[in-house]
């Protein structure tokens, strides 16, 4: 039981904790004021749902299944942009919110970048045990 929670606590809480800081800071009518640089909120979105497909890559990554790195970044972008889409459905419906298309896109593609981080930097740690694996030998 103690692994379990353990796992659950390190892989997956992560996950659930930063999609319900999400949905509270969406579900405030009025957000907090952002400066008034040009496109500086679809930054806000990308930086967000990147930092969210890392986190989702990272859970699903544990999950005891036969998942290629390319399956792993496919369910976890598509993870991290679902979760975009319906949190811009979400605001639709909180007085003085509005739902905004280029959000969903900068979304996307922080999500899409997220996971190919998050990919490229496992495949270089993997790389690096590799390697270290192979300097113990000779």
């Amino acid at each position: 039981m103690q692994s379990k929670l353990k796992y659950f606590s390190r892989y997956w809480l992560p996950v659930i904790l930063y999609c319900l800081l999400i949905y509270f800071q969406s579900a405030n009518p009025a957000p907090e004021q952002i400066p008034p640089w040009p496109l500086i909120d679809k930054l806000l979105h990308f930086t967000a749902y990147g930092v969210m497909a890392v986190l989702f890559y990272r859970a699903w990554r544990t999950l005891p299944m036969t998942a290629t790195p390319r399956t792993l970044m496919a369910v976890s972008i598509l993870s991290a942009s679902l979760y975009g889409i319906s949190d811009e459905i979400h605001q639709a419906f909180v007085p003085f919110r509005d739902a905004d298309l280029l959000d969903v896109v900068a979304d996307i593609l922080g999500s899409i970048c997220g996971a190919l981080a998050c990919r490229w930097w496992y495949r270089g740690k993997m790389a690096a045990l590799l390697s270290s694996g192979q300097n113990r030998k000779r």
